[in-house]
């Protein structure tokens, strides 16, 4: 018999729904203070619908979007865990140095000439 979408799971359900290994849930437990699963007696670990929530947030975070342990603490320090939960993350633009004179009007062209081919591909694309 499956378990409502409310109830407590243990740490091996828990790791089945966010995809990850046993390990790797105990390890983040060490990384990230706002993972706190309830503790039964004996110190059996028990996840609340909300924890699973946070620690899909942090696997995608970093499996997906490639932060490091260090980057989701600070995410989580700077923006709070509804930030890990799914709320979208503003891009990382790389600094780009000013660029300036023929170069940048050289630049233009080959992004205009980008889009243009990019557009043929996309009415071929259509096509078939």
């Amino acid at each position: 018999m499956a378990k409502g979408p409310d109830a407590f799971r243990t740490i091996s359900e828990a790791a089945s729904e966010v995809d990850v290994p046993q390990h790797v849930l105990r390890f983040w437990e060490t990384k990230f203070s706002f993972i706190r699963p309830m503790k039964r007696a004996g110190g059996r670990r028990v996840y609340r619908p909300h924890d699973i929530e946070v620690l899909r947030g942090v696997r995608r975070l970093l499996h997906e979007e490639g932060y490091t342990i260090k980057g989701v603490q600070r995410l989580h320090k700077e923006e709070g865990v509804k930030r890990l939960l799914g709320a979208p993350l503003a891009p990382k633009a790389p600094a780009l140095p000013a660029v300036q004179g023929d170069r940048r009007a050289r630049l233009a062209a080959a992004l205009a000439d980008l889009e243009a081919a990019k557009t043929r591909l996309d009415g071929l694309l259509a096509e078939s």
